[in-house]
């Protein structure tokens, strides 16, 4: 498979009650397919953030959408465009980062999470000089990151996310009032 230059297609899962920003890196084959986020099969994403949150696996793209509002959690991804082999971030060349004012203008965000290393690198080399803002490594859902269990997951990620799920909790009491 060759290096090809690729733009990302999937908009922001964002709204104005939003209060923890997941990025990945950049959308994978089966992703950009799909139009949405953590698409391949196997990236423990959608087995992750359910497990944390107390909700049923979700099925459908609406579903997981819903469930991302529900908890006030957006999503989007580090880079805008980029050339990349395939799905391979060791591959991303000629970065173009993605602007993130949409979301930051619009919602409160308390925390940024980045999926993985490549997020992360990205993140400080592009984003944080701009928004000033920091982000919280989280380990790589991605099938790639063979090393880490679907259990060493849900621990490194529920350890992260712990100091901000009493503010969502607190969140979705007032939506329910």
């Amino acid at each position: 498979m060759e290096a090809a230059k690729q733009v990302h297609n999937i908009p922001p899962l964002y709204d104005e009650n939003s209060r923890i920003l997941v990025l990945g890196s950049f959308p994978s084959i089966a992703s950009r397919e799909a139009a949405f986020f953590y698409g391949h099969p196997q990236n423990r994403y959608w087995k992750v953030m359910p497990t944390l949150l107390g909700e049923p696996l979700p099925e459908t793209v609406e579903e997981k959408a819903a469930m991302m509002h529900r908890h006030h959690i957006a999503m989007w991804d580090t880079i805008g465009s980029c050339t990349i082999t395939g799905s391979s971030d060791s591959s991303i060349t000629d970065v173009v980062p993605n602007d993130l004012s949409v979301i930051l203008e619009t919602a409160r965000i308390e925390a940024i999470f980045t999926n993985g290393a490549k997020s992360t690198d990205l993140y400080k080399k592009y984003i944080y000089p701009v928004t000033g803002i920091p982000s919280i490594k989280v380990p790589s859902t991605s099938p790639a990151n063979a090393a880490f269990s679907l259990e060493r997951l849900c621990k490194d990620w529920g350890d992260a996310l712990a100091p901000y799920l009493p503010l969502l909790e607190i969140l979705e009491t007032e939506d329910r009032q």
